[in-house]
Formats: C-alpha cells, sequence, structure tokens
C-alpha cells in the first residue's frame, strides 16, 4: 500500500542551513548579565566551557547566548524565546528588577507573550510552548531582524542562491517578511522597517552548513568573507542581493561546518523551577523538547 499521499514530505526539509547555534551580543558586566540571562530569564549557564568572568555563555535549549565582557551590543531586532512557564518567568523578573535598577531592563506582557528588554537594550519576546513551536518547550525558535524596505526579496535570494538555504517571503499582522530556515527549530527573520536602524555594533549570529564549502566559494568570488577562522568555521557580514551586489543588510555570521567539533554539542538546561526549599531527587534538568502521545 502506498501511502505517500499523507504525508508532505517537505515539512522534513531543512536546506543546507542545519544547525542555529548562538547569538553573540557583548556586555560590560557578568554580574547584571548573570542576574538577568540565569537568575531572571530562568536559563542555564554553560557549566563546561567559558566558565571565567570575561565570558559566558547561556543555554536555552539547543542554542545559547554568548556574552563576551566588551562595551556593549545591541541586536538590531528581537530574539525569540520559548520558556516553559510564563508565570514563573513574570515571578523572576519581578525578583530582580531591584538589582537591575538604573538599567534598560524592562518587561511587559503583550498578548500571549512577555515582552523583555535586557540591561543593555536587546530586546526578547517570550513565548510559552505551543504548537507554533512543534515539540519545543525550551528553545530559542527565532532571531528577527528590522530591515529597509525592498529589500527582503534580495535577502531571500542571498540565502537561497548563496547559502543554500530555504527562504521565503510573507505577510502577518506585523507586515511583511522573509523567513530563513536555520536548522530544525529556529528561522531568521528579516521584517520591514521604516524606523532608521543604528549602526551595525559587531554581533553575530552563528549557523552550521552541510555544504560549506560552495558557500564559501559564492562568498569569497562576491569579496564577502570577513575572517578564516579555521579549517571549520569562517564568517562574513554583509547580506548582499546577488542579483546586483547591492548591500541589504549587515549581521556579521559566525559559519560552522559539520565537522566543527562543536557542531550539535549536548548542552545542559536545568528546571528554574527547582531551588533548595522545592527539591525533588531527578528534577534538576529540562528537556527541551516534550514528548509526543
Amino acid at each position: 500500500m502506498n501511502d505517500a499521499n499523507r504525508y508532505d514530505r517537505r515539512e522534513e526539509d531543512l536546506g543546507n542551513i542545519v544547525e542555529f547555534g548562538h547569538v553573540n551580543i557583548t556586555v560590560p558586566d557578568q554580574l547584571l548579565a548573570t542576574v538577568f540571562y540565569i537568575s531572571g530569564l530562568g536559563l542555564t549557564r554553560d557549566p563546561y566551557l567559558m566558565t571565567g568572568i570575561d565570558n559566558m555563555w547561556v543555554n536555552v535549549g539547543r542554542a545559547q547566548f554568548h556574552l563576551p565582557v566588551r562595551e556593549p551590543q545591541v541586536l538590531r531586532g528581537v530574539v525569540g524565546l520559548v520558556l516553559p512557564d510564563l508565570e514563573a518567568l513574570l515571578r523572576r523578573l519581578s525578583g530582580v528588577q531591584q538589582r537591575l535598577q538604573g538599567t534598560k531592563f524592562a518587561f511587559r506582557e503583550n498578548g500571549t507573550a512577555v515582552e523583555v528588554t535586557c540591561p543593555w537594550g536587546n530586546r526578547l519576546r517570550c513565548h510559552a510552548p505551543g504548537s507554533a513551536f512543534g515539540p519545543v518547550t525550551l528553545g530559542m525558535p527565532y532571531v528577527e531582524f528590522g530591515v529597509p524596505k525592498s529589500s527582503l526579496h534580495g535577502i531571500a535570494r542571498f540565502y537561497r542562491d548563496v547559502l543554500g538555504a530555504l527562504a521565503g517571503c510573507a505577510d502577518d499582522a506585523g507586515g511583511r517578511y522573509t523567513h530563513i530556515g536555520a536548522g530544525e527549530d529556529t528561522r531568521l527573520i528579516f521584517r520591514e522597517t521604516d524606523a532608521p536602524l543604528p549602526p551595525f555594533d559587531g554581533h553575530h549570529v552563528q549557523i552550521s552548513l552541510q555544504d560549506f564549502s560552495a558557500p564559501h566559494r559564492r562568498l569569497q568570488e562576491r569579496g564577502l568573507i570577513t575572517e578564516e577562522s579555521d579549517q571549520h568555521q569562517y564568517r562574513f557580514q554583509d547580506i548582499v542581493d546577488p542579483e546586483n551586489g547591492k548591500v541589504l543588510f549587515t549581521v556579521e555570521h559566525e559559519v560552522r561546518s559539520m565537522k566543527h567539533p562543536m557542531f550539535a554539542r549536548p548542552l545542559v538546561n536545568r528546571n528554574a523551577a527547582i531551588n533548595n526549599r522545592n527539591y525533588r531527587p531527578g528534577h534538576e534538568a529540562w528537556p527541551w523538547a516534550e514528548v509526543s502521545v
């Protein structure tokens, strides 16, 4: 019996970007970053790597924030998070307000999400688990950038033709946007905006590619490679329209191969509801996805 028509096989396609690894934004104060990302958001500091006081890696399901200590950087958009319990999130954020006084820290409920601003102005949009995010209960489902109008189709062409990614354009209540497949659970979103964009300050995102060499060749032909990091990694910053070479947007991409030693590295995630007063053995960790039954 042929059941092929029962399934949409395209739902299983990832394109050439097979993993979204991290968002890297520098922070000037690791103590305040700990208060915000660990105590406030309820995330988990990586216990194995970057354990000093000059950098901190923070786990969010299968993705991370990387937070080196330097002058603050602000991503030109918003990072989407899925967190297990938004009511608990609101309690934690209320609990760190006093420690973050005098910073840009803020939060508010906005419909079904919680909008949060970090102490240095980075914006996060926190969602509860739901059908829009598949089985994910803790993760980073999207990173959204504001981009100039009339740039969306060129951005889609860049990711599709240069990087080999899945790319498309769509509309929703927030307006027109381009969506890029960035692994199993994450999308890069470029949304049209009329607002003036601040200058690019050097923040970056990290992706992993299945076909590593062909995108490198196409980027190199266009003079877009900004760093030859090592055998497993390179970087570029400018997103250009392949049809005419016009720079449409700038955000640094750290590009890794699937042979990179840290590709698909398992990450530790804690159950933020557990403390020394309600502790029960076996409940310390939080699975990033739920089981479908």
